[in-house]
């Protein structure tokens, strides 16, 4: 039995890890697309390093597109089997596929129409809508805490990891030669103090375990730091400034954690009288699904619905549709809050919007999640004065701001904890993915000083052979 790591390797994004159990099994955990990586994102989401026709199963930790989504490509390319989640995550990877289909289509279109002008050849999207639609028969939803049977070799478990809603740790029983190992996948660790989420659950003992470690250098501060921080760039940008508040958003998690939090602006008689636009129709969509699932939610927010039917509603509130709408908001010059994705604001209308607003001193880019260096997000966050949006180069005039509080992963401290129902003397090996290299070294030797032995940092395209079993 062996493991060979084809994203999330030494990078944060595009997680895919593949499980060899004999001659003949090939398990893919997750189908992750890179992202935010610069000019190699697209020669990384193109080129796979294995056959997607000699994939067996697949078995998905979450809903976000790092983590999903080249489930479209995958299966265009060859693969034919069956595609397992969280049932909660079912209504998510339909949405966010298609949305990221789009997305793509569109930004594609757009380059393309500067490309002709300069005799270049156009740019092809890595998948169409069509082929997005063609991953939703696939789906399997398992419900979490329940042994389900994949193959002969192979039993999957999911428990909740409150990274985002149907996020989980993927544990499994894995049988080759008569011999039965178990192994478990974390998927993104969440947060033990989620606003809103559920914390980690314990998962099942594990001979082997592939982690993420994002975070595994940084402890986060408190909510309650990330709600001042919010409140004083609202008051800062809205009614001092009279600008335009914007900020890159993933339409999953961070989104409804902020509106959240000005939910609790508002319960406290805080919240700024401005507008509040949330410009993503997927976000929109995603927002009405979480709503949906209280059962995901920690104590505190459910006892918050008793007397208040909607944590995610307040007074200015208002949800954009259509294009027309969004672009509408580029000729408006009242202060305002612009929620909008994607997060690294790599795509999607929040790079239409940054492009529209970024040369006016007024105005405020408020980054509030992890971006890959060499995304806009990431060079913004830099200090960067001067970017290239859609091929096209801008001076940075308006000011730039970020929160490093409202991470969904967890840190050092909840991933220990996370870790903490495991024997360390009985993991045999721990590999560790999803996370910059430097990041990894460190988190790697806090985890040797509390006793795993074996912590490996694969590289992209590395196989790695589990030993005597």
């Amino acid at each position: 039995m062996k493991i060979s790591f084809h994203g999330a390797a030494r990078t944060v994004t595009g997680s895919k890890h593949i499980v060899h159990i004999g001659s003949d099994i090939q398990l893919l955990l997750d189908c992750g697309m890179f992202q935010g990586m610069g000019k190699d994102t697209y020669p990384l989401n193109s080129n796979w390093g294995f056959e997607p026709s000699q994939i067996n199963y697949v078995i998905i930790s979450h809903a976000h597109i790092d983590h999903i989504g080249l489930l479209p490509k995958l299966v265009k390319d060859g693969y034919k089997g069956s595609i397992y989640c969280t049932t909660a995550s079912v209504e998510l990877i339909k949405l966010l596929l298609l949305d990221s289909a789009n997305i793509q289509e569109s930004d594609v279109n757009y380059s393309n129409k500067r490309r002709e002008k300069e005799n270049k050849e156009p740019y092809e999207p890595l998948y169409t809508v069509e082929d997005a639609e063609l991953v939703f028969p696939k789906l399997i939803p398992v419900d979490y805490g329940t042994w389900t049977k994949v193959d002969n070799a192979i039993d999957l478990m999911y428990t909740d990891n409150g990274h985002i809603l149907g996020s989980s740790a993927v544990n499994l029983k894995l049988r080759e030669e008569g011999k039965e190992v178990t192994l478990t996948f974390s998927g993104d660790i969440g947060r033990y103090r989620d606003a809103i989420l559920r914390s980690p659950e314990p998962f099942p003992a594990a001979d082997y375990v592939i982690m993420e470690s994002t975070y595994g250098d940084k402890l986060h501060p408190t909510t309650k730091e990330a709600i001042e921080e919010l409140f004083k760039n609202i008051v800062h940008t809205c009614l001092e400034k009279k600008g335009k508040l914007i900020i890159p958003a993933f339409s999953l998690g961070r989104t409804q954690e902020l509106l959240y939090i000005l939910n609790r602006l508002e319960e406290e008689g805080r919240l700024p009288p401005v507008s509040y636009i949330v410009d993503s129709p997927l976000s929109t969509k995603i927002t009405k699904v979480v709503k949906s699932h209280p059962e995901c939610f920690n104590k505190d927010v459910r006892k918050m619905l008793e007397t208040d039917n909607d944590v995610f509603d307040f007074k200015g509130l208002r949800y954009t549709e259509s294009a027309q709408d969004s672009i509408a908001l580029n000729n408006m010059r009242e202060p305002m809050v612009i929620i909008s994705a994607s997060g690294m604001a790599e795509a999607g209308r929040v790079k239409h919007h940054i492009k529209n607003n970024i040369n006016d001193t007024r105005n405020t880019i408020l980054l509030v999640g992890y971006c890959e260096p060499e995304s806009l997000g990431g060079r913004l966050k830099e200090g960067a004065d001067h970017v290239s949006i859609f091929g096209v180069h801008y001076e940075v005039k308006a000011e730039v701001n970020s929160i490093d509080t409202l991470s969904a992963h967890g840190d050092y401290e909840d991933m220990s904890q996370w870790l903490s129902c495991q024997d360390e003397k009985n993991v045999r090996k721990l590999f560790l993915v999803h996370g910059e290299p430097q990041v990894q070294e460190v988190f790697r030797n806090r985890l040797i000083k509390k006793g795993f032995r074996d912590v490996l940092i694969p590289s992209l395209h590395e196989t790695i052979g589990l030993g005597d079993l």
